[in-house]
């Protein structure tokens, strides 16, 4: 009994680990404080960038 008991937690082990590695994280990807700094910059470029060319064709 005991045999079987070792080989049968060793395969669920295993299985576990397989199913693991198959399904993933939900946990967002990790952004340095850095980037998020970079990315609002982009952003507010983005934006005044946008404003001008449409104030350009009025014009």
């Amino acid at each position: 009994m005991n045999r079987k008991k070792k080989i049968n937690q060793t395969l669920i082990a295993k299985d576990k680990k397989k199913k693991a590695k198959l399904h993933g994280s939900n946990k967002p990807k990790y952004v340095s404080k850095a980037e998020r700094e970079r990315m609002e910059l982009l952003a507010a470029e983005g934006t005044v960038v946008s404003a001008e060319s449409v104030a350009s064709p009025t014009e």
